[in-house]
C-alpha cells in the first residue's frame, strides 16, 4: 500500500516537473515573438522615417532596390529578415517537443540559450555592429539549435 502512495507521488510530481519544462519552453518560443514584434516594429518606424524625411522615396519599398538608403534602414531590414530564417528551425523544434509530448531538459536549455543569442545578435547588429562578436553570437545560437533538436531526437528514440 505504501509502495502503491509512493509511487501516485512520483507520478505526479513527474506531471508537475514535465508541465515545468513545457511551459519554459513555451516561454522561450513566446520571448524570441515579442523580439520580433519589437524589431518589426522599430523596422516600420525607421521606414516612415526614411520616407518623411525624404532620404529614401517611398517607391524604394515596393521592390527594396534602386536608391541608396541610410546604412540603420539596412541594419534593421536585415535583422528582421534574420529573425525569419533560423528561428523556424527552432520553432519548428518547438511544435515537435510539443507534438511528442517530450519533457527533456536539453532541449529546454538549448531554447533559452538560443533566443538568448538572438536577443544578444540584434543588439550587437542593431548598436556598434562588430562582425566578430555577430559571428561569435551567431555560431553560438546555431549549436544552440542542433543541441536542442539532438536532444529531441534523442528522447523519441
Amino acid at each position: 500500500m505504501i509502495g502503491i502512495i509512493l509511487r501516485i507521488d512520483f507520478e505526479q510530481i513527474g506531471v508537475i516537473v514535465a508541465a515545468k519544462e513545457k511551459n519554459k519552453m513555451l516561454h522561450a518560443m513566446f520571448k524570441l515573438v515579442i523580439l520580433t514584434t519589437v524589431i518589426m516594429v522599430l523596422t516600420t518606424r525607421t521606414r516612415i522615417e526614411s520616407v518623411k524625411s525624404g532620404v529614401v522615396p517611398q517607391n524604394y519599398y515596393s521592390l527594396m532596390q534602386g536608391h541608396d538608403i541610410p546604412d540603420f534602414v539596412a541594419k534593421t531590414t536585415r535583422n528582421f529578415n534574420n529573425l525569419f530564417e533560423v528561428p523556424t528551425l527552432f520553432y519548428a523544434g518547438f511544435a515537435v517537443y510539443l507534438a511528442l509530448d517530450q519533457t527533456g531538459r536539453i532541449p529546454v536549455i538549448s531554447a533559452w540559450v538560443f533566443v538568448t543569442a538572438r536577443l544578444l545578435h540584434s543588439i550587437i547588429h542593431l548598436s556598434y555592429n562588430n562582425v566578430l562578436h555577430r559571428l561569435v553570437i551567431f555560431a553560438i545560437g546555431n549549436l544552440s539549435i542542433l543541441i536542442m533538436w539532438l536532444g529531441i531526437v534523442n528522447t523519441a528514440g
